[in-house]
């Protein structure tokens, strides 16, 4: 173990690394620029940082996401025969074409359509499946 630091040490003398450099390093790593300029500025003079561009607000969604059907099966459990009749009577996000192969779903539709169908659940405006009649089953009758 001494004798890796011992080559670590020489290593860092032959590259002109000594202690007192790598702590300024490491203190300059540490101190915010951000706050010593605003964004609307130049920041001062640190080479090719004058290249970038800077930027002036950051929106949260930059760009929309378009999923498809493998991770739409993950976000919906539906089948996709009831995805798409669903579709077809207009009370699910349509899908639409990236290629004349990929089809895709707007995630943002998908995502506003699960919370539709919560807030609507927790309203009780979704209509529920009535419960069947144990009597008039074939099979398995009700014991009296």
């Amino acid at each position: 173990m001494a004798q890796r630091r011992q080559q670590s040490e020489s290593h860092e003398v032959r590259q002109g690394l000594t202690a007192s450099r790598r702590s300024v390093s490491k203190d300059f790593l540490r101190e915010p620029l951000a706050d010593s300029y605003p964004l609307t500025e130049k920041p001062p003079d640190l080479g090719a940082h004058h290249a970038l561009p800077v930027i002036t607000h950051v929106t949260p969604h930059p760009f929309r996401r378009a999923i498809r059907r493998a991770q739409l099966r993950q976000l919906v459990p539906l089948a996709d025969t009831t995805i798409y009749e669903m579709e077809q009577r207009g009370e699910f996000p349509r899908r639409f074409y990236l290629t004349s192969r990929c089809v895709v779903w707007d995630l943002a539709e998908v995502e506003a359509w699960i919370d539709e169908r919560r807030l609507a659940s927790d309203a009780a405006l979704n209509k529920r499946a009535p419960a069947p009649d144990v009597r008039q089953r074939k099979t398995r009758p009700v014991r009296r």
